[in-house]
């Protein structure tokens, strides 16, 4: 790969990174806000609704916003590209919708979604419209490389949601009608101003919306003949994904689906590094692919996907030590059923990021059907363990709710993830045995540093409070770290090389800074 690409890559990701590190700080206060505001049932009412919409969008799907996005990075002057996805996603909104009137009209709305109002079903319909659209949209700006503008107005509009949540909070008027309004205003600033960002940067999607109809057909062409072999696989995760959370709102309830729920969002706050890089790593593997270099495709894997592993590990094992802390200053003591699943839950953004680098290879080298027949064999072995530990004892379950759901969440998405990889080891040619290895070492070497660490913290500071414990456990923990990778830099994925690289660069701007040049000296 050419150095100059690499720098404008490594450039885009800093400034995500920056960026995301702002949005989730804030992200995680406005959660605060909200999960004391509408409660652990108010909160699993909502988790459990839009949870049923976001499968249902992904069902419609098929996996063609992955073409979309795959084709635009390629092809960023095919306007007409654009054109047939938007069709496309108006006409999926209208099948969405059109499944909520029929169920409301026949009343199987009781059967679907249990102990719901209706209200909230449509509202939550057209949360995951909304949801869905600005996916697309956020992957328009990446493909055509406007991610920092685009960034920006994510920040803006996390500052804005910010303030929002806490005048809803404040004045008492937190309630489930009134955040699904919030969302619905945020989404639409959002989309409003990545639409304004593409217009302003000669990417006109406003002004295209005729297309012929051969051109249609042409379209439609390819992509069914990229995202069809994925539609079982479709089938398959719409009936899994909607069972799972079907079953624990049956047998658990609104509070153990919002535990869950609330142990499935903290999950996002450990993608604060690598949900900077994955898209645009997911951008150069297809492009990558589209040249036929599989070369560069194994040095963009080798280079990054460790790293990124690693990054994500050391917020996950921070918190699944320190979860009842993070539990109680985020959701207060109504949320303690939910420290478990979090812990738990705390790996989900380790493997689902690691998973879905992994199946971008695969997709990237068009190798769908791969694709889908390992996605729907792991979905079906989860189904009945979703039961077992889901079901009361009466019915020959476990009765473990949210932390059932949890532990099995976790187990098919490891074992899925590490087939990827069998199969990304053998196209671009490394040891699958060794990236086994590697995560064994990785995940128990930084659950190790952050048990011993906040133990001690807790012995030698017991009788401060909560929040001085996990700040001063986060600082030392960070600090162990840093040295264990110093002395043992495979634990990241790096070498002794890349390890001398950055001391070099931070001393030099360190030295720099501390010793600036004289207008003589510039010239």
């Amino acid at each position: 790969m050419e150095t100059g690409h690499i720098d404008s890559l490594k450039k885009r990701y800093f400034y995500k990174l920056y960026v995301n590190i702002a949005g989730q700080g804030i992200s995680l206060a406005s959660a605060s806000f909200i999960l004391r505001g509408l409660g652990p049932f108010a909160y699993g009412n909502f988790s459990f609704l839009t949870n049923f919409f976001n499968e249902m969008v992904i069902f419609f799907d098929s996996g063609t916003s992955v073409c979309f996005y795959t084709k635009l990075s390629q092809r960023r002057e095919d306007r007409g590209l654009v054109i047939f996805y938007t069709y496309f996603m108006l006409l999926v909104s209208l099948l969405i919708l059109s499944v909520v009137v029929i169920s409301h009209l026949s009343s199987t709305y009781r059967y679907l979604w249990p102990s719901q109002e209706i209200f909230y079903v449509y509202l939550a319909a057209g949360w995951g419209i909304f949801s869905w659209m600005i996916n697309i949209f956020s992957k328009m700006t990446d493909a055509f490389g406007l991610t920092v503008p685009a960034e920006k107005g994510r920040l803006f509009n996390k500052i804005l949601g910010l303030f929002l949540i806490i005048t809803l909070y404040v004045t008492g008027k937190m309630n489930l009608s009134n955040y699904f309004y919030y969302q619905y205003f945020l989404f639409i600033i959002l989309i409003g101003t990545l639409v304004w960002i593409m217009q302003k940067n000669k990417y006109p999607i406003l002004k295209l919306w005729r297309l012929a109809a051969g051109k249609i057909r042409a379209y439609a062409k390819e992509f069914y003949n990229y995202s069809h072999p994925l539609f079982t696989r479709a089938v398959v995760g719409l009936a899994v994904g909607v069972l799972d959370r079907w079953l624990l709102q049956f047998y658990g309830g609104s509070i153990q689906q919002g535990f869950f729920g609330l142990s499935y969002q903290l999950g996002a706050f450990c993608f604060i590094f690598t949900g900077a890089m994955s898209p645009l790593l997911m951008r150069e593997f297809s492009i990558a692919f589209g040249k036929k270099d599989l070369k560069e495709m194994a040095s963009l894997f080798h280079r990054y996907i460790p790293l990124l592993f690693s990054v994500t590990a050391f917020f996950a094992c921070f918190i699944i030590v320190q979860a009842d802390k993070v539990v109680s200053l985020l959701g207060g003591l109504k949320y303690a059923g939910a420290v478990i699943p979090v812990a738990i839950m705390s790996l989900y953004p380790v493997y689902q990021n690691y998973g879905q680098l992994s199946s971008s290879v695969i997709l990237a080298a068009d190798q769908t059907r791969l694709h889908r027949n390992i996605d729907i064999f792991f979905m079906l072995l989860g189904l009945p363990f979703t039961y077992f530990l889901i079901a009361p004892k009466s019915l020959w379950g476990l009765n473990a709710g949210a932390t059932g759901l949890a532990i099995k969440t976790m187990l098919i998405l490891i074992l899925c993830d590490n087939v990827y990889l069998f199969f990304n080891a053998r196209l671009l040619k490394f040891s699958f045995y060794r990236t086994i290895v590697f995560q064994l070492t990785s995940l128990g070497s930084l659950l190790l540093i952050a048990f011993f660490i906040s133990f001690g913290i807790d012995v030698l500071f017991g009788p401060f409070q909560q929040i001085i414990r996990f700040l001063l456990a986060g600082v030392f923990y960070s600090l162990a770290t840093a040295v264990c990778v110093y002395f043992f830099p495979g634990i990241f994925g790096l070498g002794r090389q890349d390890i001398d690289n950055i001391i070099k660069a931070v001393a030099h701007k360190v030295k720099t800074k501390r010793h600036p040049l004289s207008s003589k000296d510039k010239f």
